[in-house]
């Protein structure tokens, strides 16, 4: 029992420090989302030109950041005529980019996991839609379009077809502070808690179990911390390695990277680790 109360409180502490941050972040996606469409979102993004990549980064940043979510916002943008590269370069930011994100790695593990997160985002973007271009032909698009088209559920399609933006006359500040946009932002803010609160708790109890049963010499065996050359090379191909097999998101995934990071992980393998939480075996199924 004091094993298991031991973890239970590693979990409550971290849950505790990060909350303002996921209140903050969500309230934030609450008010983007309301006052965006995602069928203005689609219009936006009709090519791959520099200028939409970097409005649709912008757009996903300011998104939920729930990965289930992203996958499936990114869908529905794909099928209502948005490019294929821009929908990508959405979904990457709306998981990779998003303020809650950054402001929860300053909170746990310091701002310079907030700036290698900040700065490694916009590059592995460019570097995917580069990717993309000469990987996607046109025929691999219509095949994609066509796999989209057909509607399978996933996880977050609810909350990817679901539109409560409110629309019409006046700037973005009226339409937010309209009786209208106040009932969507809270819509859209409980939206966002009810997508993410499964993996944060996941992520938080898998965290505190491992802060707590998980003795320190293991994880610097694991992660070689005697070797410092080895460590660093071998780091970022063990961390989405432990992403893949961690079935936690995005946000969720914060909490587990801190444990790694103090079990003696490189700095390297932390942030990669961080970014891949698209390749998730629930995601990539």
């Amino acid at each position: 029992m004091a094993a298991l109360a031991n973890a239970l409180s590693f979990a409550f502490a971290m849950g505790w420090e990060i909350l303002w941050a996921l209140i903050l972040g969500f309230l934030l996606s609450g008010v983007v989302q309301a006052v965006v469409s995602k069928g203005e979102m689609s219009r936006l993004l009709p090519d791959s030109k520099p200028k939409t990549i970097l409005l649709a980064s912008a757009l996903g940043a300011a998104s939920s950041s729930c990965s289930y979510a992203a996958v499936a916002l990114a869908r529905s943008i794909f099928k209502k005529g948005g490019d294929f590269k821009a929908a990508m370069a959405f979904q990457f930011a709306s998981t990779n980019l998003v303020l809650e994100l950054g402001i929860i790695l300053a909170v746990l593990m310091g701002w310079q996991f907030t700036l290698a997160e900040f700065t490694g985002g916009p590059i592995m973007i460019v570097l995917l839609v580069l990717m993309l271009r000469t990987a996607m032909t046109k025929s691999r698009v219509a095949e994609a379009r066509t796999q989209a088209e057909q509607n399978r559920q996933g996880r977050m399609e609810g909350h990817a077809g679901m539109d409560m933006s409110v629309s019409g006359a006046g700037n973005i500040v009226a339409r937010a502070l309209s009786p209208k946009g106040l009932t969507a932002i809270s819509h859209f803010y409980v939206m966002d808690w009810a997508s993410v609160w499964t993996d944060i708790a996941l992520g938080l109890l898998i965290s505190g179990a491992l802060a707590a049963w998980v003795p320190n010499g293991f994880w610097q065996a694991f992660f070689l911390v005697r070797h410092p050359l080895a460590a660093k090379l071998v780091g970022p191909l063990i961390g989405p390695l432990v992403a893949v097999v961690s079935f936690v998101c995005s946000v969720g995934n914060v909490p587990l990277a801190a444990v790694l990071w103090n079990g003696g992980i490189s700095f390297g393998g932390v942030v990669s680790f961080l970014f891949a939480d698209l390749i998730i075996l629930p995601i990539l199924n």
